[in-house]
């Protein structure tokens, strides 16, 4: 397997899955771990297509964590698509996962066919926040090629009838995207924040939604990811599986 400069290999401690990542580039963070956790109850069998794979973690996650029968990572970056491509091949999971370098709304996966969104996107619109100079973690963080809309539209487009959608984002966006969800047939069923301390406000949300499905949100109880010694809580440490 070949690794390129300023690349190495990171083993994700669970079930034997490794992943390539750049040393200076774009590198996957808790926010896939937990969304991959959120999203591990999926049905057997269910066509699941992640958008804007990035490093292809969520595909190689949920491999492990489901028994999806297969997963479409989609890449924009052709770099980053064939990095993820090849950690595919090192996990020798090319029968269940293919990554495909292509813009979200060029999408070619055919409509009404996917069981599955799982999508952990740019979380700052295009012309806001702090713009990091390498051009790869902008693209990732910021709504340059696609927006949040994007996202949600082209879920609906690809979900079959009761198709359940997966998010992770910021909870300054919540108003955002529970107002894209509704108004594109995606009805927000399940929302769970995310607080690094008791007390502190949310830095994260999870939120699961349905395509036309009936209006009823639950609002899980919060996860919080340290205690108060500043170490990882026990449902954070089963998340990762290092809780033995």
């Amino acid at each position: 397997m070949e690794i390129k400069e300023n690349e190495r290999i990171d083993d994700l401690e669970y079930k034997g899955l490794k992943i390539i990542q750049r040393q200076d580039g774009f590198c996957f963070g808790i926010d896939s771990v937990l969304l991959s956790d959120f999203a591990k109850n999926i049905k057997k069998e269910s066509i699941v297509v992640d958008l804007g794979t990035g490093t292809g973690i969520l595909p190689i996650l949920l491999s492990a964590k489901t028994q999806a029968k297969k997963i479409y990572g989609i890449e924009i970056q052709k770099d980053m698509a064939e990095m993820a491509q090849r950690s595919v091949l090192l996990n020798h999971l090319e029968n269940k996962i293919e990554i495909i370098p292509q813009n979200i709304k060029e999408i070619t996966i055919e409509k009404a066919s996917v069981d599955v969104i799982v999508t952990n996107p740019p979380y700052k619109k295009g012309e806001t926040g702090l713009k990091n100079e390498n051009i790869s973690k902008r693209i990732a963080r910021h709504e340059i090629y696609a927006n949040l809309e994007d996202f949600i539209q082209i879920s609906f487009q690809l979900l079959k009838d009761k198709g359940e959608f997966y998010m992770v984002h910021r909870p300054e966006r919540l108003v955002d995207i529970l107002y894209e969800l509704r108004k594109n047939k995606m009805e927000p069923k399940k929302l769970r924040f995310v607080h690094s301390h008791v007390g502190e406000e949310p830095k994260l949300i999870l939120i699961k939604a349905v395509k036309n499905a009936k209006p009823f949100l639950s609002i899980e109880k919060p996860l919080y990811v340290y205690t108060e010694q500043g170490k990882y809580t026990k449902e954070i440490l089963e998340i990762y599986h290092k809780n033995k």
